[in-house]
């Protein structure tokens, strides 16, 4: 095997655990924002935008996918936004919660109100733990 497959090989080593997945929830429409303040009245949501075209975004996301690690039962909800794909949203979640835009951007809502933001290497899921 070659360092270049040491590096970028995706098959798993006798021995290794399975890594959980984080559970992505897409946010691709504008009626979701209405759909997950209600969600948070009754659990954390947390909202990361991800940049598809940049370096540093996609290294935090990464970092924090390695990091997450709350259980399927914890009250949290966790949306993804491609602002690439999706800018429409992103200006009204900016507009909506009075959150400047960043990339990539965490943010936090309890009961309908943005309770933590932060950016770029801001953004942990230890954070988050805490905020649950």
């Amino acid at each position: 095997m070659g360092l270049f497959d040491k590096i970028f090989s995706s098959e798993k080593k006798e021995g290794e655990e399975s890594k959980k997945s984080t559970p992505w929830i897409d946010l691709n429409s504008m009626e979701q924002l209405d759909e997950l303040e209600k969600i948070s009245e009754e659990k954390t949501v947390a909202i990361l935008k991800h940049s598809t075209r940049c370096g540093i975004s996609r290294m935090v996301l990464r970092t924090f996918e390695s990091e997450y690690d709350l259980d399927e039962n914890e009250p949290v909800a966790l949306f993804f936004l491609d602002l690439i794909s999706y800018r429409d949203i992103s200006n009204e979640i900016a507009q909506r919660y009075k959150v400047r835009h960043e990339s990539p951007q965490l943010i936090v809502l309890k009961n309908r109100e943005v309770v933590h933001h932060s950016s770029h290497q801001g953004i942990s899921a230890e954070k988050l733990k805490e905020l649950i």
